[in-house]
Formats: C-alpha cells, structure tokens, sequence
C-alpha cells in the first residue's frame, strides 16, 4: 500500500531552499518512502462529504538548485493521506480559517497540526494562560487603556493578534500620537500590548516543541538599530541552550499546547520571559537549527508522528 502525504502550502515558487521548514520536512517524509502531494488553500474542495483536492505529486532533491520536479497533476481524495501537514504561512486570515474547515471534515488524527487547534489557538491570545511568565501585558482596542499602559511602562511594544513574521509592530517611548495609534487599530483591530524588554537587544530564543516535548532552541539576534529577531526582519541565528527557567517554560506551555492537540509548535522568549508569540499556524526554524547544531528536528517529528498512527 503506497504511503502518501499531503502539504497544503503556498505556492511551490515560494519556497527558499535555505531556510523553508516545510521543504525539510517533506524531504525526511520522502526518505522515508512517502509520496508527497502539493496543493494550495484554493485547491479543496467538498463533493459529496469527501474533501477532494487538485495538487501535484512533488518529488523534490536536497542541496540543488532546482529542488523539485512535478511529476504529474492528480486529482485526490484527502482521506487516503496517510498524513496532511498545513503548512501554508500566514496571515491567519479568512481564507485560513475556511481551510481548517474543510480539514475538519477528515480524521483528526491525520492532520498536523489538529484543524480545530489551529482554528482555536489564537497565536498571540494562547499566551494569556500564561500570565505570569510574560512581560505586563494586555489585550485591547481601547486607546484610553494603551495610554494608561504607556504611562505606567514608559516603553511598551504593540503587535496585531493576528500578526505574523515581526511584522506591524511598534516600539513606543513616552509619546503617544492619537491619530496614529487609532488608524493603526482601526487597521488591525485588537492588539497585545507589552512592556518593553531592554534585553530585546540581545535577542530571542525561539524553541522548538513536538509532540508535548521540548526539542531544541535557537538564538535570534536582530540586526543592527532594530528589535526584531524574526529571520524573515534580518535577524541571523545563533546556537544556544536553555537555562532552568527557560526549560520550565517551556515544558508548561508544551504540556498545555498538547492537551489542546497542537503537535507541533515554536514559541519566543526574550530574557526569560514569554513574549506571546506561540507559532501554531507553519512553525519555522528546523533548517537554522540543524545547521547549527547538525541535529535534524525533521526525524523526531516524524518518528513522534508515526507512534501516533
């Protein structure tokens, strides 16, 4: 019986052969003698209570140039997957949502992460069970409530909850300007507001969680005059280690992550503390961390995801 494993993902042109996550772990499920169909949001479809999608069957080579070949058009019914990975990057929009719709339509059990999960576990807002690991932080569209924050912190960050890759965040110091800060809201609605951390400087730490487990971790340093430690801003990785405080942290939002059915995840912390970006939607990092410590997250993701068969 032939082994099949569907990606729903963005455009196969998108990938960067570098540092794509997705491409790593599609290359460890074909070493293990999975077929791999590719397909996009826009290719599922519902008929007759079987979700239907029009993909490619995608072989794809480690360290070439041209690192995949389709090797024909199918048209398939998602059941017979043995696995389906969502892997398509944010913003975790309408479009995202209706996708874990359809996905929902399947055996749970088969899709990674859960659909449910994904559609549940609000990347930002997951992190307020966590409190008391964080900065001060709150969530809010009200610009009396930022003002009153500002006042009290004096340096304070705003990120959209539904934004993604260090993107739309602002740095506040003191002054606040009314009319910006409403056009920012009106633009992306509720937001998480955080005291700044001056040790934001020295970077992140972004750890890898599969299966409830701790797996590993890697050092984002942000380039020079920014605070953004995301790959994708220009932050450059380091390899790095836990200390005790980072561990405990981490292991309780594992735990909690796999009650809530969500395999696999990266969360950041910055001086030891949790900053609320907890990556559920296309975690990344597996190819910065494997060339820095030579270790290949990719086998422990699918060793963990084949006991779950």
């Amino acid at each position: 019986m032939k082994k099949i494993i569907a990606i729903q993902s963005n455009s196969l042109k998108e990938i960067n052969v570098k540092t794509d996550t997705t491409l790593l772990l599609a290359l460890e499920a074909q070493k293990r003698g999975y077929k791999i169909i590719w397909y996009e949001t826009k290719d599922l479809n519902l008929i007759k209570s079987k979700i239907i999608i029009y993909g490619k069957v995608v072989k794809f080579f480690r360290n070439r140039r041209n690192f995949y070949k389709i090797i024909r058009n199918v048209k398939f019914n998602l059941n017979n997957a043995n696995f389906i990975l969502i892997r398509q990057n944010p913003p975790f929009n309408e479009d995202y949502i209706n996708s874990t719709y359809y996905l929902d339509y399947l055996n749970s059990k088969k899709v990674i992460n859960n659909p449910t999960s994904v559609r549940n576990v609000s990347e930002k807002f997951f992190s307020s069970k966590f409190f008391k690991f964080m900065p001060e932080t709150i969530f809010t569209k009200n610009f009396n409530e930022i003002k009153i924050f500002l006042k009290k912190n004096k340096k304070i960050v705003i990120k959209p909850i539904n934004g993604y890759a260090g993107k739309n965040i602002l740095f506040l110091s003191n002054k606040l300007n009314k009319k910006n800060i409403e056009k920012y809201l009106k633009n992306f609605n509720h937001v998480m507001v955080q005291k700044y951390l001056p040790k934001v400087q020295d970077g992140d730490k972004r750890i890898f969680i599969i299966n409830g487990n701790v797996k590993g971790a890697i050092r984002r340093l942000p380039k020079k005059g920014s605070i953004l430690s995301n790959i994708s801003q220009g932050g450059v990785a380091y390899k790095t280690t836990l200390n005790p405080r980072e561990l405990k942290i981490s292991k309780i939002v594992a735990k909690e992550l796999k009650k809530n059915n969500i395999f696999f995840a990266g969360i950041d912390l910055v001086g030891g503390f949790l900053i609320g970006d907890i990556n559920v939607t296309s975690p990344t990092g597996l190819p910065q961390y494997m060339n820095l410590t030579g270790r290949n997250l990719t086998v422990d993701f699918w060793d963990e995801l084949e006991k779950l068969k």
